[in-house]
């Protein structure tokens, strides 16, 4: 049987480092979950309460090895209010549909620092007129994530302080203990939409603080146990 062939070359392999091994994370799809702290729902206008999670997509594409890329993230066209989000991105190293919130944790395979980069002037228009977030959200370099830590190595952190900084002015402070819906939640709102599996990172929202970024700017993030992350605006 001959090999495939294919008109033009497959894309290549989006990948990420994982801290301590050579080898690296292929990703698969990029989740991510809106609103899940609650002085966040209230910054961004809205009465925080224990609703099931809701969850939008990013690209693969989009992901940004951030020691890959030298750390320089470029501002994207169409939006004069680019903002940064700060968030825990959960690695997962197996999958399945209807998990149970008991049986998701062994299901990831580490943690990670990530930087979720919103058109916010574009995303509002959208929520006014009630269209998909897909051009606020899904754009080139908008999800730089530093190094993967095993959970073999730190456990599944439960708490510890998440921290964004812009130009050394901490905007964002908070904890992962205020996650209204934690991990194991997270993991099992999102298995009865999609089949999970490995290869599959899990942005895990956002501490209040959120704001806007121009070129220059130094964005610099960190969760205890987890990492840290730093990119220049270009």
């Amino acid at each position: 049987m001959s090999a495939e062939t294919y008109v033009f070359p497959p894309p290549p392999v989006v990948s990420l480092p994982v801290e301590g091994i050579q080898s690296r994370f292929p990703v698969r799809r990029v989740f991510c979950v809106g609103r899940n702290y609650a002085a966040h729902a209230r910054e961004m206008g809205h009465d925080p309460d224990r609703d099931p999670p809701f969850f939008f997509l990013k690209n693969r594409e989009d992901v940004v090895d951030v020691a890959a890329a030298g750390g320089g993230i470029a501002y994207p066209a169409g939006t004069a209010d680019l903002h940064h989000e700060i968030e825990l991105v959960v690695a997962l190293g197996g999958g399945g549909t209807d998990i149970l919130e008991e049986d998701a944790l062994p299901l990831v395979y580490g943690y990670a620092v990530g930087l979720d980069l919103t058109r916010r002037d574009v995303q509002a228009e959208a929520k006014k007129l009630s269209r998909p977030w897909s051009t606020a959200k899904s754009f080139a370099q908008s999800a730089p994530v530093g190094s993967i830590r095993p959970a073999s190595l730190i456990g599944h952190p439960a708490s510890g302080a998440i921290r964004g900084a812009v130009g050394g002015t901490v905007r964002q402070e908070g904890d992962l203990a205020e996650m209204i819906w934690p991990v194991a939640g997270i993991i099992a709102h999102l298995s009865r939409w999609f089949d999970l599996a490995a290869g599959d990172l899990i942005f895990t929202g956002t501490p209040a603080g959120v704001g806007t970024l121009v070129r220059g700017d130094l964005v610099e993030g960190s969760i205890e146990s987890v990492g840290s992350i730093a990119v220049t605006i270009v």
